[in-house]
């Protein structure tokens, strides 16, 4: 049994809570927000974000972020992307040397274009880090739906511990070293899921968001492999996984974000709607800017940016991915 600390009490945070505590760990989460910490104590469930998922009572909630994380084996950031430098540097004071920190969240930070184990392991460099990621939506794993994921680690020691203290009968986790594959799959996916989602919102067919979603791989593939990463991470879990999970799935909140722009919705009003933090919207700018730095080619998720910061119109913005030049779908073939 482990002592385990979550930060973040969204609904990820739950299920995971849910799920750790069901695999008979001892557990206890953190929120900034003392109106959800009472409404988790009070009904043990996340009414406003994972409904219908009851938290055993053994899991304990709390604002203190001290109380949380003194003596814990293993803590687990879950809070959006947005807040993971600001929540790491206020917890770092609070984590002993050589606990294992686990991201669970996607997203590039915006202006340093760093990662989400990057940014913690600038707030917490006496932590032992590794990352969580896969095609794995709260309100399946909350309700214990067959779900696989990926634990990632630049430590092998570290992703097989993540993996024993995660994996169950219904939760099954596999391991791999690299980290920026994981990491960088499973924050462009959210870009390339807002463009399905305003596909799906411009009343286009199967054959359109097919397209996009193989073309949307292909351009995360160019990046993930120009910054390091290796292209079986993105054929696996937390590449083509996650990316499919995402632009198809009812639970998205990147797709239903993209489909309310795609009806004609900005994406403050999208983000309004959908009541949860839209990470896709985080990650653009930040993939953009690093699609520039290591000069790869990412129409889509260029096409994306123009939408949700210079007020092109969704319709049009798709037109214009569709006149590009022609070109080989695949650099890598050549005609002999």
């Amino acid at each position: 049994m482990k002592k385990i600390c979550i930060l973040g009490a969204g609904s990820w945070g739950t299920a995971l809570a849910v799920l750790l505590s069901n695999n008979g760990h001892e557990v206890t989460v953190w929120s900034i927000d003392p109106e959800e910490v009472l409404m988790l104590k009070d009904y043990r469930e996340q009414r406003d974000k994972l409904p219908g998922v009851m938290v055993p009572s053994t899991v304990e909630f709390t604002t203190d972020m001290e109380m949380a994380l003194s003596g814990k084996d293993m803590a687990v950031c879950a809070v959006p992307s947005p807040f993971v430098r600001t929540t790491m540097k206020k917890a770092s004071a609070y984590i002993a040397g050589g606990v294992i920190v686990v991201d669970v969240a996607k997203g590039i930070e915006d202006k340093t274009y760093k990662t989400m184990t990057e940014i913690i392991g600038e707030e917490c460099p006496q932590a032992r880090i590794g990352i969580l990621s896969g095609p794995s939506h709260a309100e399946e794993v909350g309700r214990k739906i067959p779900t696989t994921i990926v634990a990632g680690s630049k430590d092998r020691e570290v992703a097989e511990t993540i993996q024993d203290t995660f994996m169950n009968e219904v939760f099954r986790v596999y391991t791999s070293p690299d980290v920026i594959g994981i990491e960088l799959g499973g924050s462009l996916k959210n870009v390339i899921a807002l463009a399905a989602g305003m596909v799906d919102g411009l009343g286009f067919g199967d054959n359109t968001k097919a397209a996009l979603m193989t073309r949307g791989i292909a351009e995360m593939s160019r990046l993930v492999t120009a910054m390091g990463g290796h292209i079986e991470t993105l054929a696996g879990l937390s590449g083509i996984g996650d990316l499919i999970v995402t632009c198809t799935s009812k639970h998205s909140r990147n797709r239903n974000a993209g489909y309310l722009m795609g009806q004609g919705k900005t994406y403050q009003e999208a983000m309004d709607e959908v009541k949860m933090v839209v990470e896709g919207v985080y990650s653009a700018k930040a993939a953009l800017a690093l699609a520039k730095k290591y000069n790869v080619r990412m129409p889509i998720v260029e096409a994306v940016n123009r939408v949700l910061f210079e007020g092109v119109n969704v319709r049009e913005a798709s037109m214009q991915l569709l006149v590009r030049d022609r070109t080989i779908e695949s650099e890598n073939l050549e005609w002999k």
